[in-house]
């Protein structure tokens, strides 16, 4: 729109063309970070299965309770994946409000790190900067929140599914 306004004497050029290279460097380090974040909620994802596997093997013979008492295999499985999506609820909140609470803060952070260790972490002789920027996108923690979310759900499927097959006779013969 500039460069319409403005005669063919200036020289009208956007930032992103004048410095391609570095914004797209920008860009690709934006990919990974969501990348990376996506394998540490995956790690998460692999804990709360494992939790979850934990909790049905040892409450084999209360689920067998249950359903001598009537429970339907569903209403087991709906339990655990009840029990898991509240884990997964609750580590996503705690996640992005810990996040959050770290990004907007980082610079009296890392001023306090460095008081505490007697050293400069980012030395601008060495960096370009001199302190860590953060710029919080709520699309960027949306997403992140959003894919936690779903693998806390997909997590919960297969000890629910563990649960809900489990056998009154054969989970109560050695009780």
């Amino acid at each position: 729109a500039l460069r319409k306004q403005l005669s063919h004497q200036y020289l009208v050029s956007d930032w992103t063309r004048t410095n391609e290279a570095w914004f797209a460097a920008v860009r690709l380090e934006k990919v990974m970070m969501l990348i990376i974040l996506t394998l540490i909620v995956a790690v998460a994802a692999f804990n709360l299965v494992s939790t979850l596997v934990m909790t049905v093997t040892d409450k084999r013979a209360d689920i067998a309770i249950l359903r001598t008492l009537g429970a339907t295999p569903r209403s087991i499985m709906s339990l655990f994946m009840i029990q898991g999506s509240l884990a997964g609820i609750a580590g996503t909140v705690g996640g992005v409000g810990l996040g959050l609470l770290i990004s907007y803060n980082i610079g009296h952070i890392v001023e306090l790190i460095e008081k505490l260790i007697g050293r400069q972490l980012i030395p601008s002789s060495v960096y370009l900067i001199s302190n860590v920027p953060s710029d919080v996108q709520a699309a960027d923690v949306a997403i992140i929140a959003v894919i936690s979310l779903i693998l806390a759900f997909v997590a919960t499927l297969y000890p629910s599914a563990r649960a809900a097959r489990v056998q009154p006779a054969e989970a109560l013969r050695y009780e």
